[in-house]
Formats: structure tokens, C-alpha cells, sequence
């Protein structure tokens, strides 16, 4: 089986690099990159990354998957506050924080709730505002598609749990086929055949996705993803068919 998945994995990243980048990370390349500095450069974010990567079995999307949500999470932000000033790097934080904690639990029924009261435990003694503590939680909390959201009467909590949201929904576009399907799937022991058989079913739940985007931003560049992850994976399917009848 393991040769299986080596050969998937090694047909779903050529592919994936055959159809090239998101709009998003061409035409927001900038705050993609701003965004990763403020992450690289924050001790409270580098901290947190630290508790993540030692509870690292617990993760059913992987670590990378968090990190790249993180960032994005933090681009969004920026691209929808616009110019803040030296208060960037405040906004952010709790962007980077909520990404990487939103899939602590995410092996539990309910991982978005179960995530949101780990994380507040976990964030006890961050040097956080409690509004931005509140914000975190609400936004793990709420990052899971097709469920009822909590409501907030902060702008800034909304703002936050909307980026969230979306940053990990980005993930259901090329990420998925690159990395997050078969980091699933291959420790789980599932037989590639079995796999083949889900796959197009699995491809119809991503389109669902088109349309749940939350943010301005996200409903701009969100579609994009989708569609672009959904025509790699036919592709994929499709010659993972021929490699293997």
C-alpha cells in the first residue's frame, strides 16, 4: 500500500504544479508575504507554534495545514483592514493564534467546539486582551462548514472568525490533492482502491464549498480555489484510474 500512495502522491503534486497558483496568492502575493513575516517575527505566535508542533498526533489535517492557514488567515485580515498602521501586527496575532490551534481537536465528533474550549484553556496564560481570547475562541468554533455559527456583536471578532473560516477553506482547493488527502487517508490504512471508490463523491462536497465563503475577500478569491481544486482532482482521479484499474 505504501508504494500505492507514493506513486498517488507523486502524480497528485505533478499535477497540481502543472495547474499553477490560486489568484489569490498572485494578486495578493504582498499581504501573503506580510503576513508571513508578522507570523515568522511573533514571539506569542511562536510559541504557540511550539505547543502545536508537540501535540502534533493529534492533528488530522497535519501541521502544514495549520501553518498555511495561520498565514492566510493573517492575510485576509490585513487585505480587509486595509491600512492600520502600526497596529498591524495587533491584528494579526490573534489570526495566527486561531489558525493554529482551529484543528487541535480536529479527530473529535465535534471538532470546531471541542478545538474552541481546548484552545481557551490553552490560551489561559497568553498575553492576549480577553476580547482577542473571546475572538479566537468564537472563530474555531465557528470554522466548520455547514453548521449553525455562534453569533458575536463584536465587528472585529466577526472579522476574525470570517478569516478563519475562509483561510481553511482555501485548503479544500489545491492543498487537498497536494498534501492534506493523502496525510489522511495513508495512516488511516485506507486501500487506494477504496479510495478511488469515494473519490468522486468527495469531489462533489468540495463544491459545496463554492458558495459558504464569509469574507469580502474570501468570496472574491474562494471560488477560485475550489474550482481549481476540483479540475485537479478529476485529473488526478482520472490517472490514478490508469495506474491503477
Amino acid at each position: 500500500m505504501g508504494s500505492d500512495y507514493q506513486m498517488a502522491r507523486e502524480i497528485a503534486l505533478r499535477v497540481v504544479a502543472e495547474h499553477g497558483l490560486p489568484r489569490f496568492y498572485r494578486e495578493k502575493a504582498a499581504e501573503v508575504e506580510r503576513s508571513r513575516r508578522f507570523f515568522d517575527a511573533d514571539p506569542v505566535v511562536q510559541h504557540c507554534r511550539q505547543l502545536v508542533e508537540e501535540m502534533q498526533g493529534g492533528f488530522g489535517h497535519g501541521l502544514q495545514h495549520s501553518y498555511k492557514v495561520a498565514v492566510d488567515t493573517g492575510a485576509i485580515i490585513l487585505i480587509e483592514a486595509g491600512a492600520a498602521g502600526g497596529q498591524e501586527r495587533r491584528l494579526v496575532t490573534p489570526a495566527y493564534l486561531a489558525g493554529l490551534l482551529h484543528d487541535i481537536k480536529r479527530k473529535k465528533k465535534n471538532h470546531a467546539r471541542e478545538g474552541a474550549v481546548e484552545a481557551r484553556r490553552l490560551l489561559h496564560d497568553f498575553a492576549l486582551e480577553e476580547w482577542e481570547r473571546d475572538a479566537i475562541c468564537l472563530a474555531i468554533a465557528n470554522h466548520e462548514a455547514f453548521k449553525e455559527q455562534l453569533p458575536t456583536h463584536d465587528e472585529r471578532a466577526q472579522a476574525l472568525s470570517d478569516a478563519l473560516y475562509d483561510a481553511d477553506k482555501f485548503r479544500w482547493g489545491p492543498d487537498n490533492f497536494a498534501a492534506t488527502l493523502w496525510d489522511m487517508v495513508e495512516p488511516a490504512g485506507v486501500p487506494l482502491p477504496a479510495l478511488l471508490k469515494g473519490f468522486q463523491p468527495g469531489i462533489n462536497v468540495i463544491e459545496r464549498i463554492r458558495t459558504s465563503f464569509r469574507s469580502r475577500t474570501g468570496k472574491e478569491y474562494g471560488p477560485d480555489f475550489i474550482e481549481l481544486g476540483m479540475s485537479i482532482g478529476v485529473e488526478i482521479y482520472q490517472e490514478l484510474c490508469v495506474e491503477s484499474p
